[in-house]
């Protein structure tokens, strides 16, 4: 058999199973949204600051097997606030009273690749998880901050933040850990959930690279490009989804214990 037969024939089976009732009981695709924190993770290192106030949500969709602990695995698609805030004059000062900030908020839409191992409390009505994720994104828009250039009189300190592409990413890329509980009430579950997301690519060129790098707020004069920026997210979500099946998830069972054939003892055969 060729490769491309070996191809099509795996395809057809994945196909099969897919469309097969015991697999497509297990479906669920449901809603999430969420609120937390955002930061930034920066070389040389920053006198940074948390942002609270991010938003984020999207679909999601689960495919949960029988085994235990094994869990299910799904695809996320989200609207996710990323953001960082900093202060370019920290060695300026000796007073953190003192400090101005450069502050950027990003929206962006991510693709989380999920693995959830999980097991079952209460009879199946309560389910506990873990999650560990691959996550990809890009980044629709921004705005800033800078608390520099408002000090200065500058009319311009705050606004929508212009992407280039000799010093901005628009992809991203990075990992994604957490847990939650959810409640099953028939067709349906609600989900809570707490999600750190963990980022590798940066927001900002490195400036090695791109010697010319620069921002909207360079007219601060303590700003430098990091050589690296990386992003995290804290989310803390709440979600409903729709079970496609009546019946309810299939779990886990032990298997029964091999019993001795007493017919063959009692015989002596």
């Amino acid at each position: 058999m060729t490769i491309r037969k070996q191809i099509i024939s795996g395809l057809m089976l994945v196909g099969a199973l897919v469309a097969s009732r015991d697999v497509a009981a297990q479906h669920t695709l449901g809603a999430i949204v969420g609120y937390g924190m955002g930061s930034g993770r920066f070389e040389p290192k920053q006198e940074s600051r948390s942002i609270w106030g991010m938003y984020g949500g999207g679909l999601s969709w689960r495919y949960y097997g029988a085994q235990r602990f094994v869990g299910g695995f799904g695809i996320d698609l989200e609207f996710l606030q990323q953001g960082f805030s900093f202060a370019p004059n920290a060695s300026a000062v000796d007073d953190k009273a003192d400090y101005l900030y450069y502050t950027r908020r990003i929206n962006s839409v991510v693709l989380p690749i999920v693995w959830q191992p999980h097991a079952y409390l209460l009879r199946n009505r309560i389910r506990v998880y873990l999650e560990a994720a691959a996550t990809f994104s890009y980044n629709i828009s921004s705005t800033y901050e800078n608390e520099y250039a408002r000090a200065q009189g500058k009319e311009d300190w705050r606004g929508d933040y212009p992407f280039r592409l000799s010093r901005d990413n628009r992809w991203g890329y990075g990992l994604a850990g957490g847990g939650g509980v959810a409640f099953l009430i028939r067709q349906f579950e609600l989900n809570f959930r707490v999600r750190y997301y963990f980022g590798y690519s940066d927001i900002l060129r490195n400036r090695t690279r791109y010697a010319d790098n620069a921002t909207d707020g360079a007219e601060n004069p303590f700003w430098a490009t990091p050589l690296r920026s990386p992003l995290d997210d804290l989310m803390i979500g709440v979600g409903l989804s729709y079970r496609f099946n009546k019946e309810g998830f299939q779990t886990w069972k032990p298997r029964p214990k091999r019993q001795k054939n007493r017919e063959v003892f009692k015989y002596g055969l």
